[in-house]
């Protein structure tokens, strides 16, 4: 099953907003996990995940910050 989250073409303010409150929706289920789970191993894995994302978003910012144009995005989720 595939379920259709973005599809088009964006400003890159709108884009930006997008990608952002998608990583923090990421971010906050990895924080939550670590609330649940006491393992260090687990805690250590999801902080590093968190870690990722923001220094990925941190770039794309970075990248963006330098257009003023209409940016195509998609995004599908894939359940099998």
């Amino acid at each position: 099953m595939d379920i259709q989250l973005i599809q088009g073409e964006f400003t890159t303010s709108d884009s930006l907003s997008i990608v952002t409150q998608m990583i923090e929706v990421k971010i906050k289920f990895h924080e939550n996990a670590i609330a649940r789970n006491s393992s260090e191993e687990d805690i250590s894995y999801r902080e590093s995940k968190i870690r990722n994302l923001q220094a990925e978003l941190y770039e794309l910012r970075k990248q963006l910050s330098q257009k003023d144009q209409k940016l195509s995005m998609h995004a599908t989720i894939t359940v099998n």
